[in-house]
Parts: structure tokens; C-alpha cells; sequence
């Protein structure tokens, strides 16, 4: 869900990052003093509206308090919901049947298949603020080309998910650590369609959730191990790009950041400086994370399966277990009854 580089400049206090879209900006400081400089500068520049803290972006909702930020895309949802008819369907706990098998080829072709593309794409920006539906819009987006009748079901199905919790959303803790810490996992031969794996990781900032992917991998894996290896590069690749953004918003992480990783042979992979005929085809995968250890940048942790945050962007979950995920993720929906 990464967004391109804003505008920076500055330091300390002075430090300044503007987000431009068309003709909205969102202007953010350490320094209120330095904010309303810029804006002065920009009055006497151009012709602004200035619409005071933000809390309305893009389809975005922010809401602040004493102990942080809420992120959510609410009104957005809710609209997708009235446009699509199901603002009033009977609501559903997870967004996909964990016992659900789809393919590209069971079922009749939609004979309209824009409606479903359009249903995808829209669904698509939902994922900014919901990584609990994240795997299963992945799922859905790859039988755009051809869309069949169990494909749109199963969106009609999420759909529903979206209406037992409209307002869910991301809380950024106002007190937590700067600390990166990420989360890799792989769902081995998971297509079955093409037989090709799913890679999933999470990144945290401290307690706060900043970055997330659930993505088939590009070639077919002959083993769990290397599913999960090229899952782990995946998740050191971001964490390389991430630090690189925080050194340019001038936040200081405290290092090294720590991917944590429930397979022990790809732990072992990255560890062992010799190479084994195994692993070839997967070298430049190998030599970067190894690279990255060496150098101190990252520190590979084992963790037990079932405290594997990553484990609900490979594959549908269960409700019991969606749920314990996401409440360690700080998902929240402050527009639930308490």
C-alpha cells in the first residue's frame, strides 16, 4: 500500500512534507510555526482554501485523539455498499469461505465482465486501510481477464464482510517506538490454477502497522523452503525501501529491524554462507538477504506458526483466527458500538 515519495525539505523542526494531488495538498511539520509559514507563502502564491487539520483525503477518514490516529475509508465503504445494493444484505464474519477452492475455469463467463473489473478496481483502494481483505481481493483481481459466476459470488460475499464493519480501520499509537519490524510468510502451491505460491508480509512501525502485501509469486517453487526464502527477500526488499523513506521524513528508527520468519530452513538458507545445489535457482534472493544480515540491517527471528501475522495475507482464515490477527494488527473500528 506504499505511496511515491512526497516532497521534503528541512530538518528538525524545519523539517516540512507536502502531499500533492491535483489541486489538494496536505502540508505536515513537527513545527506548527513552520505550517503556517508555508501556508502564507503559498496564500501569496497562489489562491488556497484552507480547510484547517485534516481529517477528509482521497476517500480517506482521519480521526485523532490524545492516543493517536485512526485511519479509515467508512463513508467510502458505505457508498460502495448503497451503489452495489448491499447496504442492506445480511452481513458475514469473514471476507472469503476458508473452504472455498476458485479457479480460472469452473462456472459460466459473466456476460458483463466491466462490472466486475469496475467492483475489483474499487475494491482494490478499499485494501488502503483494510489489510484484513487484502488476500482475498488479491485472489479475486486475478481472474479480471475472464471473470465467471463463482468469481463474482465471492465478491458479492466480501461485499457482505464490508457490511458487518463499515468503519473498520488502522490506529497509529501516538506513544510507540520507531522500531521496523516485519512479518514474512508464503502459502506453498497455493494457485491452483498455475501451482505458483503466495507470498504475504506486514511491516510495523513500532505498534503501528505502515505496509502490507499479498502477491503470487512470479515462478513456481519446488519446495515450502524456497516459497518462504523468496517470501522473506520480498519482506527485506520493503524493509530497505521503508527505512530509506524514514530517513527522508528525518525519523530515526532504532535498529536493526526484524523480520520474523515461521520457517526454520529459510532462516537456516540465510544464515548459511555456502551455497547448495538447491538453492541456485533462487542465488540473487539469497545474496541479497544475506547481504542485509551481514551488514547488520536486519536480524532474522523465529516465530511459531500461530503468532504469524503474515499467515491471513496467503490464504482465507477462519473468523477466530482473522480476528485474534487483526486485533494484534491495531485494526480498529471506532464506529462500533463499545
Amino acid at each position: 500500500m506504499a505511496l511515491n515519495r512526497p516532497p521534503v525539505n528541512g530538518s528538525g523542526t524545519t523539517f516540512v512534507a507536502l502531499l500533492v494531488y491535483v489541486d489538494d495538498i496536505v502540508i505536515t511539520s513537527p513545527s506548527l510555526d513552520t505550517v503556517q509559514q508555508l501556508k502564507s507563502f503559498l496564500h501569496t502564491q497562489f489562491k488556497l482554501k484552507d480547510l484547517g487539520s485534516l481529517k477528509y483525503f482521497l476517500g480517506l477518514e482521519i480521526a485523532r485523539s490524545s492516543s493517536g490516529i485512526v485511519l479509515s475509508q467508512r463513508h467510502y465503504t458505505l457508498q460502495l455498499l448503497e451503489d452495489t445494493g448491499f447496504l442492506a444484505s445480511k452481513p458475514v464474519s469473514v471476507p472469503m469461505d476458508p473452504k472455498l477452492q476458485l479457479n480460472a475455469t469452473d462456472g459460466d463467463l459473466l456476460p458483463e465482465a466491466s462490472q466486475y473489473r469496475r467492483l475489483i478496481g474499487r475494491l482494490l483502494y478499499l485494501t488502503l486501510s483494510r489489510p484484513g481483505i487484502s488476500y482475498a481481493v488479491h485472489k479475486l483481481s486475478q481472474f479480471m481477464a475472464a471473470p465467471r459466476l463463482p468469481h463474482l459470488q465471492v465478491v458479492h460475499y466480501l461485499l457482505r464482510y464490508l457490511k458487518s464493519r463499515p468503519g473498520q480501520g488502522l490506529f497509529f499509537n501516538s506513544t510507540s517506538s520507531l522500531q521496523l519490524r516485519a512479518f514474512s510468510d508464503a502459502d506453498w502451491a497455493a494457485c491452483s490454477d498455475s501451482r505458483k505460491s503466495v507470498t504475504g508480509f506486514c511491516v510495523f512501525l513500532g505498534e503501528s502497522l505502515i505496509s502490507w502485501k499479498a502477491k503470487k509469486q512470479s515462478t513456481v517453487s519446488r519446495s515450502s523452503a524456497k516459497a518462504e526464502y523468496r517470501a522473506l527477500a520480498t519482506a527485506t526488499s520493503e524493509l530497505v525501501w521503508i527505512q530509506q523513506l524514514l530517513r527522508d521524513f528525518a525519523i530515526p528508527t532504532s535498529p536493526p529491524t526484524l523480520p520474523f520468519c515461521d520457517s526454520q530452513a529459510a532462516i537456516h538458507i540465510a544464515s548459511n554462507p555456502i551455497f547448495h545445489e538447491r538453492t541456485k535457482h533462487i542465488e540473487i534472493d539469497c545474496h541479497f538477504v544475506r547481504d542485509k544480515v551481514a551488514a547488520g540491517f536486519v536480524k532474522l527471528m523465529p516465530i511459531r506458526s500461530q503468532h504469524q501475522l503474515a499467515d491471513m495475507f496467503t490464504k482465507a482464515l477462519p473468523a477466530s483466527s482473522l480476528f485474534s490477527l487483526l486485533s494484534k494488527m491495531a485494526i480498529k473500528d471506532i464506529y462500533s458500538p463499545s
